[in-house]
């Protein structure tokens, strides 16, 4: 799978993906799991676009080892099937102190398959207990690239 990547409007960045045979249940529609996966990598495509560093970078510079999940739901509204292609339309919807949540859209043309939602957190290693982690402020100079 590979994904492919256009920013179409502010706050909002595209990656394609073109659904696979493997993608697929027996059903021969995209097994659900899925979504969920290429919506987690259309997030990261959104960070790079925006101009966020690696998670590397961020975590020599700041400490931010990434944004893992904290929550996820989707709407599925209709199904997928190997050969499609797919783009999944990426934003931030809301900012909440440490939290914020990513709106993904996911499309095959015009139709609207899956409706989906990530909240996500900026997460360091907690200092007090390494096998942890925790939420902090995202850098304000890091916040101006994703807004």
């Amino acid at each position: 799978m590979s994904g492919e990547e256009r920013r179409s409007a502010p706050n909002v960045h595209t990656t394609e993906f073109t659904v696979e045979f493997g993608d697929c249940d027996p059903a021969r529609i995209v097994f659900y799991p899925n979504f969920f996966r290429w919506m987690d990598s259309a997030a990261r495509h959104y960070f790079e676009a925006a101009g966020l560093p690696s998670w590397r970078e961020t975590e020599a510079s700041d400490g931010i080892i990434g944004a893992p999940l904290v929550d996820a739901s989707a709407r599925f509204r209709a199904p997928a099937s190997y050969g499609d292609r797919i783009a999944v339309e990426s934003s931030i919807a809301e900012w909440r102190g440490r939290s914020f949540v990513m709106r993904h859209l996911i499309r095959r043309g015009a139709d609207l398959l899956v409706e989906g939602t990530e909240t996500r957190i900026f997460a360091r290693v907690n200092p007090e207990d390494p096998t942890r982690i925790q939420a902090v402020e995202l850098p304000e100079r890091f916040r101006l690239l994703l807004c």
